[in-house]
C-alpha cells in the first residue's frame, strides 16, 4: 500500500539523519516600537560549513479576490511553486527580481505550469493586470526556516547540539536582514527576539493583506 506523501514527516527523517535530537527555538519579532510582526521570515543557518538536509517541499500562491494568497512565503532553494488562478479573470504573473526572473501569460484555473526557484534571494511578484497585486517569495538554502504568526512567534526545531545564525526579515522592513548568533547545547527550548525597524508607509496607500 502506497502511504501518503506528508512533508512535516519527511522533514522529520531529515533531522533524524542529520545526527542529532530536535531542539525547538522560538523567535518573537516586533517593529522598533514592539509591535509584533506577522509575517516575518525567520531562517536558521548552520555555522561552520555544516551541510544541511534538504526538504523540498512544493509551496502554492493562490490568486483570489485579486491578491495573491499568502502574501509572503518561504520555501528552500530548488522547490517548485504551483500558482493556481481561483479568480474569474485570468492573470499574468511575472517577476523581474534576478533571484527568479520569470514570464507566465494570461491563464485561468490551475494551467500553469509550477515554477521551480532554483535561486536563494528575495523574489517580487506582480501581475501585469493588476497592478496592485503583489506578493513576495523567500528563497533560502537552509531547511530551518519559519513564518511567523499574528502574535510575531516563529517556532522552528533545528539539530539542538550546534551553533547557528538566525536571520529575521520583513517585506515591510527598512534596512539589512537582522542577524544573531546562537549556540544549542541540548534539547531544552530556547528563545530569541528581534527588533526590526519598518519604512514608513506611503500617503494613502492601503496596508496589503493576506
Amino acid at each position: 500500500m502506497k502511504l501518503p506523501f506528508r512533508p512535516a514527516l519527511l522533514a522529520t527523517m531529515c533531522l533524524a539523519a542529520y545526527g542529532a535530537h530536535a531542539g525547538a527555538l522560538t523567535v518573537q519579532v516586533s517593529d522598533s516600537a514592539g509591535k509584533p510582526l506577522a509575517d516575518a521570515v525567520v531562517v536558521v543557518d548552520a555555522e561552520g560549513g555544516v551541510a544541511m538536509p534538504r526538504v523540498l517541499t512544493p509551496g502554492q500562491i493562490e490568486q483570489r479576490g485579486l491578491k495573491f494568497l499568502p502574501l509572503v512565503t518561504v520555501i528552500q532553494t530548488g522547490s517548485r511553486v504551483s500558482f493556481p488562478n481561483n479568480d474569474k479573470v485570468k492573470h499574468h504573473i511575472y517577476s523581474f527580481s534576478p533571484a527568479k526572473k520569470f514570464d507566465q501569460k494570461l491563464y485561468s484555473g490551475v494551467t500553469a505550469a509550477p515554477q521551480v526557484f532554483e535561486k536563494a534571494g528575495l523574489v517580487v511578484l506582480g501581475c501585469n493586470i493588476h497592478d496592485r497585486m503583489v506578493s513576495y517569495v523567500k528563497v533560502v538554502d537552509s531547511p530551518y526556516f519559519a513564518k511567523t504568526d499574528a502574535a510575531g512567534v516563529a517556532r522552528i526545531e533545528v539539530p539542538a547540539a550546534g551553533k547557528y545564525t538566525v536571520t529575521a526579515w520583513h517585506y515591510q522592513m527598512n534596512g539589512a536582514i537582522a542577524e544573531q548568533s546562537v549556540a544549542l547545547r541540548s534539547e531544552a527550548p530556547s528563545a530569541l527576539s528581534f527588533k526590526l525597524p519598518l519604512k514608513p508607509p506611503p500617503i494613502g496607500a492601503d496596508a496589503p493583506s493576506n
